[in-house]
Order: structure tokens, then C-alpha cells, then sequence
């Protein structure tokens, strides 16, 4: 049994000075090697001072600002791969974004806001918000798109920004800041109005709301930092690799679409081609029993 316990012990060494070999630990050293390539560092960022969401700036010298503003650095500075698929989308649709939202008085940086709620895919959120600004049924028919089976503009860019624009800028009037209105996006205008009322505040910043809006605003200002300055939070990305929309031109239809695929067939299109173009149209078929005058995207061919 001795010799047995004995054998059992010199194998125990050899099989921990194995691990410690394969894994590049010495055992004469206090600390393991590190296993990231040296240039690959991760580390704590600086907050840049003039930190603002439409010109309002970032109180950073409140504690509690300035840690929930650094959360939402770090989280999207090195989620790298969310990062990369962020800044390609990006220069898809901003140039889109950009001459609406002017066109509607609305200031630059909510195409942030629009990259924060829908990162720019066709995705519906559990609670039912849909298209580029996830607007949800009620808030987009009560702002007079039209939503049912068949036609849903809120997956409409022009219309949809339209009345993103106009419900923003009507929180702001009620509010009277743009940081609160973005708030006010997310947790409804009655809901940033209750609880400024009870905790007797008037400052975004100073309230206390659900923890998604706490992060809301904060991660639409991380976004427009990290999106206009790439390089700086270690994102390199030439031109070539940016996503980019074909340029298209509009007919008009005030007529039914009985097949769908059958009209792109027409204008050398795929079914799928015409959808990526038109989303708000969600079947096969357009049914305008009203006559209604639709505008359609055609991308033009090369």
C-alpha cells in the first residue's frame, strides 16, 4: 500500500508539472503568463468631456452619470462583434436617415436613436415594436400609419421618421429637453411624466426610471461616440467593408397588386429583392381596396 501511495503521488507531480509546461505557466513564477497576443489589451476608457445627446452635455461629474455613462462605453466598445455590424449598418442607412430627420427638425443625433432601437433589422421586439424605430401598433396608427396584415409602414423609412420626428419633437415641447424626450421614446411620454412628477425632479439625469431607460439615453450617446470616433475605441474598418444600399427610384401605384412576384418580375427583380426595398408591403399582394396612392422602391440595375 505504501510503495501504491507512493507512485500515486510522484504521477500527481509529474501530471501537474505537465499542465503547468502546456499551459506556459513556470512554477517558479508568482503570476501565469498572459494568453492574449500583446497587442490585444483590454482596458478601462477615458470618458471624453464634451459627452452630449443633441447638444445637451453629460453631467460627468456626478458619480452615479458618470459610471452609468462608462457601463454603456464598455459594454459596446468590446461587444466587438454587435460593434462591427453596428458601423456597417450604419453607413446603410444614415445617409438615408440624415436629410429626413433635417427635412423634419429634428436634430442629427437621433439616428442614434433609431440604430439603438432596431439595430437597423427587421426584427420585431417581444413586446410587438417593429420597423427602423420600433414603434409599437397603438403609438403608429394613433400617429397615422397605416398598420394591419397586409401594409405596415412602420417597416415605411420616409413615414416611419416622419412620425418619429413628430412624436420626439412633441416631448420635447412637453419636457422641454431632447434627453428627456429620448426617455420619453422609450418609456412613454405618461410614464417620464408620472415619475418626474413623484420624485419632483425635471432633469433626466436626476430621475430614477427602469433600468432599460436608465440605460436608454446612455447607450444612444456610446453609440454616436464610438460610431463617429471608430478608430479611437479600436474598430478599423476600411471602406470596402461598410454596407451600402443600391440607389433606387419611385413609381407610383394607386392600383391592387394581385401577385407580388410576379410585378418584380417586371422590373428584373426577385421577390425578395423587391422586399428588401419595400418591407412595409407584408404579403404577396397589395390589396388597396381604397385606391390609395403607394409610392415603390425600385433599385436601379447596373
Amino acid at each position: 500500500m505504501k510503495r501504491f501511495l507512493e507512485i500515486i503521488g510522484i504521477l500527481s507531480i509529474i501530471s501537474a508539472a505537465a499542465f503547468l509546461l502546456i499551459n506556459g505557466i513556470d512554477k517558479n513564477e508568482a503570476d501565469p503568463k498572459p494568453y492574449t497576443h500583446p497587442t490585444y489589451n483590454i482596458q478601462a476608457l477615458e470618458l471624453p468631456n464634451n459627452l452630449n445627446l443633441a447638444g445637451e452635455p453629460v453631467p460627468l461629474d456626478i458619480p452615479d452619470v458618470k459610471e452609468r455613462m462608462e457601463r454603456e462605453l464598455l459594454v459596446n466598445t468590446y461587444w466587438q462583434s454587435n460593434g462591427i455590424l453596428l458601423l456597417k449598418r450604419a453607413n446603410k442607412y444614415f445617409p438615408i436617415l440624415e436629410p429626413l430627420l433635417k427635412k423634419y427638425g429634428l436634430p442629427d443625433d437621433f439616428k442614434f436613436l433609431a440604430l439603438a432601437e432596431s439595430a437597423f433589422i427587421d426584427e420585431t421586439s417581444t413586446a410587438g415594436a417593429a420597423g427602423m424605430w420600433h414603434f409599437m401598433k397603438t403609438t403608429g396608427r394613433e400617429y397615422g400609419l397605416e398598420i394591419n396584415k397586409n401594409v405596415d409602414e412602420r417597416y415605411h423609412i420616409e413615414k416611419s421618421t416622419k412620425v418619429a420626428a413628430e412624436y420626439l419633437i412633441n416631448s420635447k415641447e412637453r419636457f422641454g429637453s431632447w434627453t428627456l424626450a429620448a426617455a420619453a421614446y422609450n418609456a412613454g411620454n405618461y410614464g417620464i411624466a408620472k415619475r418626474l412628477e413623484t420624485q419632483q425632479v425635471t432633469n433626466y439625469y436626476d430621475a430614477l426610471l427602469p433600468d432599460e431607460t436608465e440605460r436608454y439615453v446612455f447607450r444612444i450617446i456610446a453609440l454616436k461616440e464610438i460610431i463617429n470616433h471608430p478608430e479611437y475605441y479600436g474598430f478599423l474598418i476600411e471602406n470596402e467593408d461598410l454596407y451600402t444600399l443600391p440607389k433606387t427610384y419611385t413609381i407610383k401605384v394607386d392600383t391592387a397588386i394581385s401577385n407580388i412576384a410576379n410585378f418584380a418580375k417586371r422590373y428584373g427583380l426577385t421577390y425578395k429583392e423587391f422586399k428588401i426595398h419595400n418591407p412595409w408591403l407584408r404579403e404577396n399582394k397589395l390589396n388597396n381596396k381604397s385606391r390609395k396612392l403607394y409610392e415603390i422602391k425600385i433599385p436601379i440595375q447596373k
